[in-house]
């Protein structure tokens, strides 16, 4: 893929009102230096982004305080500047709190969201200007939690994502798109349906899979084809591999493999998974260990660990990797900056670019690829 001059970089900082904000960059994928463009300050707690199928909306969580008793708001933005200058367009409740996930389907229609706290999901139809619409559905798991670890006294769920779509009644596009919800709490990957058209969630058969015991699932990435789903265990410092049927939505799991070194035994948890876009790397967060886990993806989906390099920063939360998967930004959000490191094209080993860029508790990290 042809290397863009700049891209247009989002960063969330996951403060109070004050402090908080999401601020803009500029990306220089050649040299490998991210550039402060603009800053839109006083959004409380904006702890993740998600940005339109059109990218001309950008959607953030807004939280007067984080994981309180109170429902929290999902906010919409018009981007409406190269610089990333943010126009609101409107808010709505979450539902729920300590709200922890946003994604968008990929028709543009429907954006999805998930709730820590209460283990509830919903979608939100997004009208034409971007803004969202009164939730289409608002679902919770049902299933209790496992108790293996004292955070699995309840359902959580930490991510929703859309996956390959169904085929319409006369084969081809047209019918519902799967999404899949890692719940913590459970132990279960959650698969349900989305209709595109009224952006409703509805219930799926087979209704969930099961993680192994104690895992603790958090983020989830499919590969570029759908044939498989990777699965970041929170609680259990593990990566799982899944085969995706994608006739009725089934998972099937392969391979469960280590995010941290052998003989490590102090404290730490996963926090996301990132797939570079040719398929052939994957790369996942360890807090604690404060390290960027590296693997490379076999033909058969299977995972074979590449290397474990420190993220420059403590508390990885957050990855992003360039369209053209040459360069990877690592948010460390209690360390307060963005390490960005280059990709070997033949390895997939990290190699720091520059000093981290000093942000205040960076969250989450959308690339724009069409400004």
């Amino acid at each position: 893929m042809k290397t863009a001059a700049t891209l247009l970089v989002f960063i969330s900082m996951f403060a109070p009102e004050d402090k908080g904000g999401i601020r803009a960059y500029r990306l220089d994928p050649a040299a490998g230096t991210l550039v402060a463009a603009h800053e839109t300050r006083g959004v409380p707690h904006p702890f993740f982004l998600a940005v339109s199928p059109d990218q001309k909306t950008l959607y953030s969580i807004w939280a007067k305080e984080f994981a309180s008793q109170e429902d929290e708001e999902v906010a919409a933005w018009r981007i409406v500047d190269r610089d990333g200058t943010l126009v609101p367009l409107n808010r709505r409740s979450t539902r729920g709190a300590a709200s922890c996930f946003l994604e968008t389907a990929p028709a543009g229609r429907t954006l999805l969201l998930a709730n820590y706290s209460n283990g509830g999901v919903m979608s939100l139809p997004i009208e034409p200007d971007g803004s969202l619409g009164e939730a289409a559905s608002f679902l919770r798991n049902e299933a209790a939690g496992t108790l293996v670890h004292p955070r699995q006294e309840a359902p959580h769920a930490h991510a929703i994502i859309p996956g390959p779509a169904v085929a319409g009644p006369e084969g081809g596009a047209g019918g519902c798109l799967f999404t899949y919800t890692a719940d913590l709490g459970t132990d279960q990957i959650v698969c349900r349906r989305l209709d595109p058209a009224t952006a409703k969630l509805s219930a799926n058969d087979p209704a969930a899979t099961k993680t192994p015991p104690g895992a603790g699932p958090r983020h989830l990435a499919f590969d570029p084809a759908g044939r498989r789903l990777y699965v970041m265990n929170e609680l259990a410092n593990t990566v799982s591999v899944y085969d995706h049927d994608p006739a009725t939505g089934g998972l099937t799991e392969r391979q469960t493999i280590s995010t941290i070194p052998a003989g490590f035994t102090d404290f730490t948890k996963t926090a996301d998974v990132k797939i570079t876009p040719d398929g052939r790397f994957l790369y996942g967060t360890n807090r604690g260990h404060d390290s960027i886990a590296a693997y490379r993806i076999g033909a058969d989906g299977l995972l074979q660990l590449v290397e474990i390099t420190t993220s420059h920063g403590a508390g990885p939360q957050n990855l992003a990797i360039t369209p053209d998967g040459r360069l990877l930004l690592c948010a460390n959000m209690p360390g307060n900056n963005v390490a960005i490191f280059r990709i070997d094209a033949d390895s997939g080993r990290l190699s720091l670019v520059g000093e981290p860029v000093p942000v205040t508790s960076p969250s989450c990290i959308r690339i724009l690829t069409k400004w």
